[in-house]
């Protein structure tokens, strides 16, 4: 039976797993491989700790196949560093794909469907039964990931300020106030606007709590969060209908802690979907990335056993 290896390299965190068919061997988290998020050294040291980690858990010196997803992974260097660092733990063979392809996978198993990526970044993918994909948004923190954790931080504390100059009600800036120690405005401007800045997404439960208890401003955030979620899902499934002559509905799953922990955005999402295309099948439940990761490692070892030798 083989040993395989399957890692989730997501913007805030990342996951490892071995498993040997469907018996876990080990499993673990560390912080993020993302380069542009932490910085080449931090990112390779969390990934080899986190190797040592799983490999120490699950008594093994090596695997016969690992499947990495990651974001940023076309970027320059990711492939190969993350390619060496599995050649120094002995993985036989490899690949290293974008996080969102493992949770695509995870969702279709190399089938058609659309999934719905809102994490600390956003991204929506869709696959023909073809296999060719179409996309919308995921366009970086800067320049897009609307409706993403990363977002909803940014945006409450922009509208919030533009409610401190009307004078209308929210408490965004004093809960920010809090969370990043604060006490005057001034210093919160100065550090929101600071490079490399605050962890504008780990604002999100803050925010979805004070929606939860009516703030207006936090309110309207988390709608408009929704909305672009759903306006992405419909994009894409608009160019797979029109690019794919594909008549019937295509599913759609999704993954991420902005769905999954925070009630609005789940509720409109599941919501604006119905409304919009009442037949497609829409996912009650998240999808796990790793699982994705760990599917396409088997399929990786499988092909090595059909190889010569």
């Amino acid at each position: 039976m083989n040993v395989v290896l399957g890692i989730d390299g997501g913007g805030t965190r990342t996951r490892a797993s071995i498993v040997s068919g469907e018996r876990v061997l080990a499993h673990g988290e560390n912080g993020s491989i993302k380069r542009l998020r932490v910085g080449a050294e931090a990112a390779e040291t969390n990934l080899r700790s986190l190797l040592k980690e799983v490999y120490a858990q699950a008594g093994v010196t090596g695997v016969q196949a690992a499947s990495c997803g990651v974001a940023s992974a076309t970027m320059p260097g990711v492939h190969e560093w993350i390619t060496d660092v599995f050649r120094d733990f002995a993985v036989e063979r490899s690949e290293v794909v974008g996080d969102q392809v493992i949770a695509l996978d995870a969702a279709f198993h190399g089938g058609p469907g659309i999934l719905q990526i809102a994490g600390t970044g956003s991204n929506t993918i869709g696959r023909a039964p073809d296999g060719s994909g179409e996309s919308a948004g995921g366009w970086s923190s800067r320049l897009g990931d609307e409706g993403s954790g990363y977002w909803i931080g940014v945006n409450s504390v922009r509208r919030a300020l533009h409610a401190y100059d009307r004078e209308q009600p929210t408490r965004i800036l004093e809960k920010v106030g809090e969370i990043w120690a604060t006490p005057k405005l001034d210093d919160l401007v100065n550090l929101g606007d600071s490079s490399p800045g605050p962890d504008f997404a780990a604002l999100g439960p803050a925010i979805s709590q004070l929606a939860e208890a009516g703030d207006p401003v936090a309110l309207a955030v988390l709608n408009q969060a929704a909305a672009d979620l759903v306006d992405f899902v419909l994009l894409v499934r608009a160019k797979l209908r029109r690019r794919h002559q594909i008549e019937a509905e295509v599913p759609v799953a999704w993954t991420g802690g902005v769905i999954e922990k925070m009630r609005i955005v789940r509720e409109a999402f599941f919501a604006g979907l119905h409304a919009a295309a009442p037949q497609m099948p829409v996912a009650r439940e998240g999808v796990v990335p790793l699982d994705g990761a760990l599917w396409r490692a088997r399929r990786l070892a499988d092909s090595a056993d059909l190889l010569p030798r």
